[in-house]
């Protein structure tokens, strides 16, 4: 089985032959069509999430059919379509698994990360953490809704009701967001990098009704804000943007040091939160509102060899959309 390889920060990703997977109980094995490239890859390549499973096989937005379910596996057929998310596993007894919080469990392993993922032909996941993807998406289309699509959706429910949305990191998350937040009757303000005018041009053409860099204050105040770049500097910025009592979500598993602020960025009610990984729930949710938007995804397609490349292109942050790993 052909696989792109992590072996530790500082080497490239290897292509290697592995041995096929063999589902355990509860498992499914599944033959990856493609997974999505996300920027959580490049915090483990780079060594910014410290402790991954090594050697390890990236990729937490797989595309795949099933192909062989082990012992006790009924949740799918052979040959369906499935998708399999960040989260790989939970413990089902901690305080948070046991509340509907299973995205903070204590034990939970990680596709991609502490579990191997989808930068290769086949792989193996828990049924109970895969879930059917909308028949109606060609290709790779349905990749960024398994991360991307997942924890921007979360963050956009963190945000409340919020009328007024500012989308700070205008990426793979934020380009479904807007879709979804446009549908709602939101209207949205996106802030890109400075003199980044395609990524400008692009949110404008998903239904943002104001587009600009990230060191601009929107044209008016905002209800809130969800900050997608990992970018710690960015944080007091959408503070400055958001009215009283607005609120900030930061939606990304690594950000750099967020700098000190004065208090008056947060008076007011202001409030400043993380998003955690996400859960079943959230996927079922999710996946329903793609369905009935219907929601449009851009994604640059790379083959599975060329892995290393879709993630210095990811890197670079000239994509409009999202990238993908064409395995099949």
């Amino acid at each position: 089985m052909r696989a792109m390889l992590f072996e530790g920060v500082g080497t490239p990703l290897r292509e290697a032959e592995l041995e096929q997977p063999v589902p355990g109980p509860g498992q499914v094995r599944l033959r990856v069509r493609g997974c999505g490239v996300c920027r959580t890859d490049l915090h483990i390549v780079d060594g910014e999430l410290a402790q991954p499973k090594l050697p390890l096989v990236l990729g937490h937005q797989i595309v795949a059919t099933v192909a062989e379910l082990g012992r006790g596996a009924s949740r799918f057929e052979r040959g369906e379509l499935v998708g399999a998310p960040w989260l790989g596993r939970t413990c089902g007894r901690c305080r948070y698994c046991r509340s509907g919080r299973e995205n903070l469990c204590d034990d939970a392993r990680f596709t991609g990360y502490t579990i191997d993922g989808g930068y290769a032909e086949e792989t193996v996941a828990d049924e109970r953490f895969c879930f059917p993807l909308p028949a109606d998406y060609e290709g790779l289309q349905a990749a960024p809704l398994l991360c991307a699509g997942l924890i921007g959706y979360r963050a956009l429910r963190l945000a409340g009701e919020a009328e007024l949305l500012g989308l700070y990191g205008f990426g793979a998350a934020a380009h479904i967001i807007c879709q979804v937040a446009r549908s709602q009757g939101r209207r949205v303000f996106a802030f890109t990098r400075p003199r980044d005018e395609s990524s400008q041009a692009f949110a404008r053409s998903l239904g943002a009704e104001w587009a600009g860099p990230s060191d601009e204050r929107p044209p008016e105040p905002l209800d809130a804000a969800i900050v997608f770049a990992a970018v710690g500097e960015l944080v007091p910025a959408a503070l400055a943007a958001v009215a009283k009592g607005g609120s900030v979500v930061c939606a990304g598993i690594h950000m750099s040091d967020i700098p000190s602020f004065p208090y008056d960025l947060l008076w007011e009610e202001r409030l400043v939160r993380s998003v955690a990984n996400m859960t079943r729930d959230d996927a079922e949710e999710f996946m329903s509102v793609a369905r009935s938007v219907p929601l449009h995804t851009e994604v640059e397609v790379f083959p599975l060899a060329a892995a290393n490349e879709a993630l210095a292109r990811l890197r670079s942050g000239a994509v409009n959309g999202a990238i993908a790993l064409a395995v099949e």
